[in-house]
């Protein structure tokens, strides 16, 4: 009787088994057909762009990057008490000799790095208008790295958006970002924009000759484009 039991008990179990199985089975293929769906998603979605972020001007007042749609950007944070303060003269001689070809430099205030920056509004205003002279737009100071980084910044430094480098490691790092609005390349301080190859990357850049960094490691590089900056500070 009981061996009777324990073979009913048996079968059942083994009939119960396949049953048991297929709820999982059906489970996998159901995150399987999700995971097909998200990439489909992810692949049709619109890739950001610099056009997705604002700066907040000298005067207070919010201003789309869109509004510079359709040129070449040279993004760079800014210290106007930097020993490398001399790039501002650079980066204004670089947009008086471009502009007609459709540069536009953004000039983003930081004193991230040493507190090389005037923080005070004020301030700011007549050093770069009055002093400098800069006659490229000029933005409100900004933290550029940490947990008060601007969504700008993150998204410049992000890898699997922008160009490779990672955070911001100091004053005067530079941001090429082309026609479409994505990041094109990035140049450490020791580039220096008064520099001749410097200018050639630019126009370069302009004439749509310029490939973007981390593009080009299987063929020949363009023109000034070299990985070494990425490691100096």
């Amino acid at each position: 009787m009981q061996s009777r039991m324990k073979r009913s008990f048996l079968v059942f179990v083994l009939a119960m088994l396949p049953v048991c199985g297929r709820p999982a089975a059906g489970e996998r293929q159901k995150a399987e057909n999700q995971k097909v769906e998200k990439q489909k998603t992810d692949a049709t979605k619109p890739k950001k762009t610099i056009y997705d972020y604002s700066l907040v001007d000298l005067d207070g007042k919010v201003t789309p990057i869109s509004s510079f749609k359709g040129k070449l950007l040279l993004i760079v944070n800014l210290a106007s008490q930097s020993i490398y303060h001399d790039q501002i003269d650079a980066l204004t001689d670089l947009q008086k000799t471009y502009a007609d070809q459709g540069l536009v430099v953004i000039g983003i205030p930081s004193a991230d790095f040493g507190g090389e920056e005037l923080k005070d509004p004020a301030a700011l205003r007549k050093y770069y208008r009055e002093t400098a002279h800069v006659t490229f737009p000029i933005f409100t100071c900004a933290s550029v790295r940490g947990v008060n980084e601007i969504p700008l910044y993150r998204f410049l430094t992000d890898p699997k958006q922008s160009v490779p480098g990672g955070d911001i490691h100091w004053n005067f790092t530079k941001f090429l970002v082309d026609r479409e609005g994505l990041p094109l390349a990035r140049y450490e301080v020791d580039e220096d924009p008064a520099d001749v190859d410097f200018h050639v990357t630019i126009e370069n850049a302009l004439a749509g000759k310029l490939k973007k960094k981390g593009e080009s490691d299987k063929d020949e590089k363009a023109p000034g484009e070299d990985d070494s900056d990425d490691d100096d500070e």
